[in-house]
């Protein structure tokens, strides 16, 4: 079990009612808190990048989660792309 601040009961009937979901639900909250959790790196990405254009903040998010070198590849690919 992992730690949480979440109280034990309420954690159980929040488990509870996840389980008892239809897939299409949970994979509807599934979608929901990755698209929450791109938004939320995204920005704080752009918080340490101030000038940083969208291109180049999805950069960053690329070589931050996929690796510095598929990055490099995304860049080279788009260097030689009009915009």
């Amino acid at each position: 079990m992992q730690p949480s601040d979440t109280d034990p009961e309420t954690e159980r009937v929040h488990l509870a009612l996840l389980r008892a979901a239809p897939p299409g639900r949970r994979l509807k909250l599934a979608l929901s808190l990755s698209q929450s959790v791109i938004a939320l790196s995204r920005s704080g990405l752009a918080r340490r990048a101030p000038g940083a254009d969208e291109r180049e903040i999805g950069l960053r998010f690329v070589a931050s989660h996929y690796g510095h070198a598929l990055a490099e590849g995304v860049r080279s690919e788009l260097a030689r792309r009009p915009r």
